[in-house]
């Protein structure tokens, strides 16, 4: 299995011959490597509403027919914008894809965006745990710290954690490593920062933040690890 980034929250695993993009926020960020034009996944998952996650998603799910994994707020509205194959969940819901299981988790952050010059609401955001290969990865979406993600490492043993470090918006550095000792995940991945000035942060200081035992991995965009 490998897992790419690509800059703000943007993801490409690659398992069992399947390809999950995530996040794909790739027009309008100078910050992401990919082409539009050249995504063919078999699945997207985008945690939350926010244009800087959502992204590209319809067009890139036309092109390619790929499923849409996302709350089912937001998997309806994919769907009204033409989107045609989605797989709706929710928090605290698990299921299982052709690659593995997903689950989603909460996130305290934000879901909506602009249509028409009005204010949509597109549900609730999340975070999620990914099984694949034998191996739990959490994306923790846009969020806030909060306790209950020692719950999250619990009830899911990680191997790695994508975490937000960007602050304004998010999680900053600090808190990120409090969360990465609730999460006890054996390596935490920074991501969400240096998009624009708001969330500029050094992804090398947060890894000298974390916790002992806890490996810290800054990604270069288009960089990639195996698991």
């Amino acid at each position: 299995m490998k897992i790419t980034f690509h800059g703000q929250s943007c993801l490409k695993i690659q398992t069992k011959g399947i390809e999950i993009l995530v996040d794909p926020f790739i027009s309008g960020n100078e910050k992401c490597d990919l082409e539009v034009e050249a995504q063919q996944p078999d699945f997207i998952f985008v945690s939350h509403g926010h244009d800087d996650h959502v992204g590209d998603t319809v067009a890139i799910a036309k092109q390619s027919g790929a499923t849409i994994i996302a709350n089912a707020d937001l998997a309806t509205f994919f769907s009204l914008e033409g989107a045609e194959n989605i797989a709706p969940m929710h928090i605290g819901g698990k299921r299982e894809f052709p690659f593995g299981t997903i689950k989603l988790t909460q996130a305290f952050h934000g879901s909506q965006t602009v249509k028409d010059g009005k204010i949509v609401n597109l549900g609730f955001p999340t975070g999620a745990v990914f099984t694949l290969e034998g191996k739990n990865i959490y994306f923790a979406g846009d969020t806030g710290i909060f306790s209950d993600m020692k719950l999250i490492g619990q009830l899911n043993p990680l191997d790695l954690a994508f975490l937000p470090i960007g602050d304004n918006f998010t999680m900053g550095p600090e808190d990120a490593a409090l969360a990465a000792e609730f999460l006890q995940a054996k390596t935490v991945v920074p991501m969400h920062y240096n998009t624009f000035p708001l969330i500029n942060q050094d992804p090398e200081a947060f890894v000298g933040l974390l916790p002992e035992g806890v490996a810290g991995k800054v990604l270069a965009i288009g960089e990639g690890l195996e698991l």
